[in-house]
């Protein structure tokens, strides 16, 4: 139970930092002036990033779909993460958002030509996410806890 504990607290923390890049993109979406810190020349330029045809989703900005689902990540991992059902829809969302980040990331490489540090931060964070809920929900469903591990040396000692 405590590194599923562990791993929880590390998935919100990361959680927090995508929330935190998301809503700097979201500031940048709608913002007309420079964001100086981020547009440095013609290859990363996050204002181009941001305000391309490409930022919004069905109308939704990009930014506010990454800040709704790192919140919705932060909420899953403190609710109950021994719980399975929880444990596979945060390992669900993860994939989702390394799915969706993904596709931005094609879409910032080979149609726009230009590199959005936010964007290349937030990729960061969702693929450690993945990888911590994937190895939180193997845990639960594949691995022993620590009170099991110690019933199993309990039982084999009285045998010998």
């Amino acid at each position: 139970m405590n590194r599923l504990r562990a791993l929880s607290w590390t998935i919100f923390f990361f959680a927090v930092a995508g929330i935190i890049l998301s809503a700097i993109s979201l500031v940048s979406h709608y913002s007309h002036s420079t964001t100086e810190f981020c547009s440095i020349d013609e290859t990363f330029n996050c204002d181009l990033v941001n305000r391309s045809i490409y930022s919004s989703f069905l109308g939704v900005p990009v930014a506010l779909i990454g800040l709704l689902g790192y919140g919705f990540i932060l909420t899953l991992a403190r609710i109950a993460p021994w719980n399975k059902g929880i444990s596979i829809a945060l390992f669900a969302s993860a994939l989702a958002g390394l799915g969706f980040s993904l596709y931005l990331t094609y879409v910032e490489a080979y149609i726009l030509g230009v590199w959005c540090i936010l964007c290349l931060g937030s990729l960061g964070v969702i693929v450690v996410i993945t990888v911590l809920s994937g190895a939180a929900l193997a845990r639960l469903l594949f691995g022993r806890t620590s009170d099991e591990v110690a019933a199993s040396q309990a039982r084999h000692s009285v045998r010998s």
